[in-house]
């Protein structure tokens, strides 16, 4: 078959031979991720050179072909909502909390993020309302002042609100960013890879993640056999429903890297571990990343390693607000819209998931690491103006075939099941979500 241009323009950005893209193909469900943009082909094309980086590998580690690549649409569009599907002892979980969504301005529409008590308690601060507010003050504050304002202010005060602009009036310099960034990270060292069953059995995943597209990328690389440990600080709790959704494989452990004991440990961690995914502001742990030879590093900001907003926070809603995306999905009436998942976010967790592979086996054949560098623009942008959409295949689409449940700590789960597809692929994760932060802080 001839590749697809979107999965094509992917597998380059990530380095891999040209010819083995030609052995990804697609089981069509029909018109799933309905949107004005190609979601469908963005979001298949980020699983199939994530499912082909790991038969990639697994060729590596356990000798023979590069086993055949066929990822399922049905199974993609069901990950790339796997928040919306999950249930918990059959309690459906909020995506989003009543102070982040669109709010009207005096001149356009404001896009607010406020999940967290630290961003609420911020944002609130930051408009001059009280910490006890609800929606009503905060529409009516948003109505009397320009959308832009709104956004500085927030940004001014840690907090997160984002003007919805039209593509051409974004602040962000979208037609130079790229999909991937890596450069290598220094001299060749020895790491070889054992002989395994499954891709990543045995690496060490430092992950220093949280919300969606890091946790997404840390979860495939455990459901490929990576020893995955999530380190968090104490004083930033997560969302239990969240980590119910993305802590699938791993374990997960707090360390107040401001505390000597805790500093210690962490750095005994780092010294052993293989790959380290951060998913922080621009430099806010390069401090605690201290050089060791042969260690992978992938990179996640929001907004693009270059440029005014390169240091600001984000959230795919966000980021879609900011780079036109909310304005090309608008309704009929004007509302800014909405893409049918958290694609920006989805869709470079298995970006990153594929980078670390590749850059796994590219360590395996020359002993030197790599520094790889996503964003959400960067995605934003090869969604915008990177392919052509084209009209979805015939095809029916339910996700039934796609969930399953279990048991865990955190209750009776429903899920989305991993949409990793190669022959010999794992079908689902070898452990549930334990509760946050409560594993010890050592590898397996």
């Amino acid at each position: 078959m001839t590749i697809d241009s979107a999965t094509a323009h992917a597998w380059a950005a990530l380095g891999g031979p040209p010819a083995l893209a030609e052995r990804i193909t697609y089981a069509p469900a029909g018109e799933v991720l309905p949107a004005r943009l190609p979601v469908r082909q963005v979001a298949r094309a980020t699983v199939g050179v994530c499912s082909l980086a790991a038969a990639e590998l697994a060729a590596r580690r356990g000798g023979g072909a590069i086993p055949a690549v066929r990822v399922e649409e049905g199974a993609v569009a069901t990950a790339f909502i796997s928040e919306r599907h999950l249930r918990i002892d059959g309690r459906r979980p909020t995506s989003f909390a009543p102070l982040s969504g669109f709010w009207r301005t005096a001149d356009g529409w404001v896009r607010t993020h406020a999940n967290y008590p630290h961003h609420r308690a911020r944002l609130l601060a930051a408009l001059g309302l009280p910490e006890q507010g609800d929606a009503d003050p905060l529409a009516a504050e948003l109505a009397q002042r320009p959308a832009r304002e709104i956004q500085e202010t927030a940004y001014a005060a840690g907090a997160l609100a984002v003007a919805a602009v039209a593509p051409e009036d974004s602040e962000l310099p979208l037609t130079d960013m790229p999909l991937v960034e890596g450069v290598p990270t220094g001299e060749a060292v020895s790491r070889p890879l054992s002989p395994a069953a499954l891709p990543a059995e045995g690496i060490r995943v430092l992950d220093l993640t949280r919300v969606i597209a890091g946790p997404v990328a840390s979860r495939t690389l455990a459901l490929l056999g990576a020893d995955v440990l999530r380190v968090d600080s104490p004083r930033l709790p997560e969302d239990p429903d969240a980590h119910a959704d993305t802590g699938f494989g791993k374990r997960s452990t707090r360390l107040d890297l401001a505390d000597p004991h805790d500093r210690r440990t962490f750095d005994e961690l780092l010294a052993r571990a293989d790959v380290v995914v951060t998913a922080y502001r621009p430099g806010a742990l390069d401090r605690y990343l201290t050089h060791h030879p042969g260690l992978i590093v992938a990179q996640l900001n929001a907004w693009g390693w270059t440029g005014p907003w390169a240091d600001r926070r984000g959230f795919d809603s966000l980021v879609q607000a900011g780079t036109g995306i909310a304005q090309i999905e608008a309704t009929a009436d004007g509302h800014p819209g909405v893409l049918p998942a958290q694609a920006l976010d989805h869709g470079t967790g298995y970006l990153i998931a594929a980078g670390v592979l590749r850059a796994l086996t590219d360590r395996a054949d020359t002993g030197t690491a790599r520094h790889l560098r996503f964003s959400l623009a960067g995605t934003a942008s090869w969604l915008m103006r990177g392919i052509t959409p084209t009209p979805p295949p015939d095809g029916t689409y339910t996700p039934g075939p796609w969930l399953t449940g279990r048991p865990s700590p955190n209750g009776h789960l429903r899920y989305a099941l991993p949409p990793i597809a190669y022959d010999g692929a794992p079908r689902d994760w070898t452990r549930p979500p334990g509760p946050w932060g409560t594993d010890a802080p050592a590898w397996a």
